[in-house]
């Protein structure tokens, strides 16, 4: 029988090879696309955005080969000191960080590039999360097991609240998912979403007394329908509790917690003010650049929107403009059907895997990439408020496109070795 150490190149899962690189090429050439200058046309100009692009790519690639070359226990027992070396960099941009767009989290590197703490931070906590979730004696449902993996969760992103960064602080309330498909109860992800939705109401409504009465009465309605013994009761009782002590805290965390772009931002979305021409400029040139795409673009370098600059950031938060407009609908449509066949490739390969640890971590993989094209996505088309995360592997940024990298080219290796032994 053959080592699967030394068959892995047999046993690598192209077609998650073959989307990474169809991805990262419609990404170098959308930058080059967005910030095209005729006095710098070569794709490996330095000067450009798409030059660099250009490079990270090429370098990226290494770096998957390299981890494809490693021993498959290396990256579980080394789980412990990348998560360690994450935190010490979150640690770390507070203190020496550079700000950018409002944001202490970026670290200044010779050559003028700059290091984000906060995307490596993604896959260490995925690691981390496996290493610790793929124990024998560890049981999502118990109190002790949960708040250990609450807290590798939480230390991330309270550190990155401190930038203070909001969207790569909300990316990882994705790995409730993982939680959930370890046994966490699914009232949790309930939960999640009535935060969300009484957050919405809150601010968009105003009148807590009226939301809190509907709280409450809902609560009797359910009490009322199903068993009333003391356990449902008491749960009952403590989820009614949580979610009228959060609708009453939601006015402080908008007013004193919130940056004053970031209530903007949340108030265009919700429709409660409209401001064309200041915060919610983006949003606006960005759903003109898209549907102006119609159905089949106006074809690549050939997009109005794009060539005369009037959506901001299009080669990274709002890169998604460049494709609805060159290539319209149908390139959109082929650009989510990779991003769906990706996500729905990494289940697939997580419910394959003999190791608990290898499943833990592409479900990780699996939930981080899906919120980041879900709300990037969602930010250009003006669903969701801009808070500033980057689209997988497409959006220009090295940090961005090696995190993406190392966390999927680790979730290969690891897969690639699955008929060899179930490690923890």
């Amino acid at each position: 029988m053959s080592n699967p150490q030394r068959s892995f190149f047999f046993n690598v899962d192209w077609l998650m090879v073959f989307i990474y690189l169809a991805l990262c090429t419609i990404g170098v050439f959308s930058i080059h696309s967005a910030v095209f200058d005729p006095k710098n046309p070569s794709l490996v100009d330095l000067d450009t955005n798409y030059g660099k692009q250009f490079v990270f790519v090429m370098v990226a690639i290494v770096l998957g080969i390299f981890i494809l070359l490693l021993e498959s226990r290396f990256l579980s027992a080394l789980a412990p000191t990348v998560y360690g070396i994450s935190v010490l960099l979150l640690l770390l941009v507070l203190v020496i960080g550079r700000n950018v767009g409002g944001n202490q989290a970026w670290i200044s590197l010779p050559g003028g590039f700059r290091l984000q703490p906060s995307e490596f931070a993604k896959f260490s906590t995925c690691l981390l999360l496996a290493r610790y979730l793929s124990a024998t004696n560890v049981k999502i449902t118990e109190l002790r097991s949960f708040a250990t993996a609450a807290a590798i969760i939480f230390l991330p992103m309270v550190l990155i609240l401190l930038q203070p960064d909001a969207g790569s602080t909300l990316v990882f309330s994705s790995l409730l998912f993982v939680l959930y498909r370890e046994g966490l109860s699914p009232y949790f992800l309930i939960l999640e979403g009535l935060f969300i939705a009484l957050f919405v109401l809150t601010i968009k409504v105003g009148h807590l007394p009226i939301i809190i009465g509907c709280i409450i009465g809902l609560s009797i309605i359910i009490i009322l329908l199903f068993r009333r013994n003391r356990k449902t009761l008491v749960t009952i009782g403590v989820g009614t509790g949580i979610l009228v002590a959060f609708v009453l805290s939601v006015n402080f965390l908008y007013t004193k917690v919130l940056k004053p772009h970031q209530k903007v931002r949340i108030d265009i979305v919700l429709g409660i003010t409209k401001d064309l021409r200041g915060k919610g400029y983006n949003v606006n040139q960005s759903k003109i650049a898209i549907g102006s795409g119609k159905l089949w673009g106006k074809g690549y370098m050939h997009g109005t929107q794009t060539k005369y600059s009037f959506v901001p950031e299009q080669s990274t938060d709002f890169i998604f403009c460049t494709v609805g407009e060159e290539f319209g609908f149908a390139g959109s449509v082929v650009v989510l059907g990779l991003y769906l066949l990706l996500v729905l490739r990494i289940i697939y390969v997580a419910e394959r895997q003999r190791s608990p640890f290898s499943r833990v971590y592409a479900y990780g993989v699996a939930s981080v990439i899906f919120f980041h094209v879900v709300i990037n996505i969602g930010m250009t088309i003006g669903i969701v408020p801009s808070i500033g995360i980057p689209l997988p592997l497409i959006s220009y940024g090295g940090s961005s496109l090696l995190s993406f990298t190392v966390m999927l080219f680790i979730l290969i290796k690891l897969d690639s070795n699955r008929m060899g032994m179930i490690y923890n």
